[in-house]
């Protein structure tokens, strides 16, 4: 399968090199000094104390790469409307595009099932409208992915979550299609694990809720996820600050399961605080605008969210990281 990544960091190079060498023509659209090494030498994925080598198709030009099967975005939110550019060259006849991102996707609207409650409007998500004058209904596939990556040096990516990469994927309007069964079963030979998604938005409201109170509290903190969680001065705040999560999240998606301060806990800096400390666009439309829309049309109270989320646009706006 010819597949291409578009925006090959740490998460999408991690993804480039496994299907690589499981086998399928990857290509990679990224940039600076991470695209000249995988142009000279290929991409390399480190496994604790192993590596893994792949070879693969690279340029900042996706006019050069040519059709794909499929297309699969891993660029952050605040990067994604560059799609609306790239795309074209990429796309033939039936090739479907997997946007696997943080938070509330651009097209959480796109094909909502009618047991689902009406989406706010998100258009600030998609400023113009350009992606979806780019991306027609039948392309798009939701995406979720959780596999914690770093690029440790240029062309080099290393895996910090051997126990948990996965991607889940699934058709905007949950219908079950051929295409996401063959997709899942390319991921799963490629060792990401890819399990059955009926619902793909509960999916996204399942990673949101851990992303919208506690990433966000690691970023305020300055500590790692498990930091946050063990810190005796949170221990009466996370509750509540989940227990608004949760409500928002079972108010737009029931099926979604509760989020508690007893769950996993990593070792490691959520991508919002790490897009911080390395001066990068900060993702504060999706991880936190966009969760409090849906809680005003809720009519849900949501303090503590509120306050942290406060905080956290004042404080991409004094690095000049966020500019809404």
């Amino acid at each position: 399968m010819r597949i291409c990544i578009f925006g090959a960091g740490a998460v999408g190079s991690h993804l480039a090199v496994r299907l690589a060498r499981a086998g399928h023509d990857v290509s990679c659209v990224m940039r600076g000094a991470h695209l000249h090494a995988a142009r000279n030498n290929g991409l390399t994925l480190r496994v604790g104390h192993d590596s893994f080598p792949a070879q693969v198709a690279a340029s900042d030009d996706p006019a050069a790469l040519g059709p794909q099967d499929v297309v699969i975005s891993t660029l952050k939110a605040t990067g994604i409307a560059s799609l609306a550019d790239g795309l074209k060259p990429l796309l033939g006849d039936d090739t479907p595009v997997i946007f696997a991102q943080n938070g509330i996707p651009w097209w959480y609207d796109i094909g909502l099932p009618a047991d689902h409650p009406p989406a706010p409007d998100l258009s600030f998500l998609d400023p113009g409208g350009r992606l979806r004058a780019t991306v027609p209904t039948a392309r798009i596939i939701g995406g979720v992915i959780f596999s914690s990556n770093e690029v440790i040096e240029p062309g080099v990516v290393e895996n910090l979550s051997p126990e948990r990469n996965r991607l889940q994927i699934g058709e905007c309007d949950d219908r079950a299609s051929e295409r996401v069964g063959a997709l899942r079963a390319s991921f799963e030979a490629a060792s990401v694990e890819s399990p059955p998604v009926p619902n793909i938005r509960e999916a996204i409201w399942s990673k949101l809720l851990t992303n919208m109170s506690m990433s966000v509290l690691c970023l305020l903190t300055g500590q790692t996820a498990r930091g946050v969680r063990d810190e005796p001065l949170f221990r009466d705040v996370i509750p509540r600050l989940l227990e608004e999560a949760n409500a928002v999240g079972q108010s737009c998606c029931p099926e979604v399961k509760r989020v508690s301060r007893s769950g996993p806990a990593p070792e490691h800096k959520p991508s919002i605080l790490q897009d911080y400390e390395l001066g990068r666009a900060m993702e504060i439309d999706v991880l936190v605008r966009a969760p409090a829309a849906f809680a005003r049309a809720a009519n849900l109270a949501t303090p503590m969210l509120d306050f942290l989320g406060a905080l956290a646009t004042q404080k991409a706006r004094d690095k000049g990281l966020y500019a809404a």
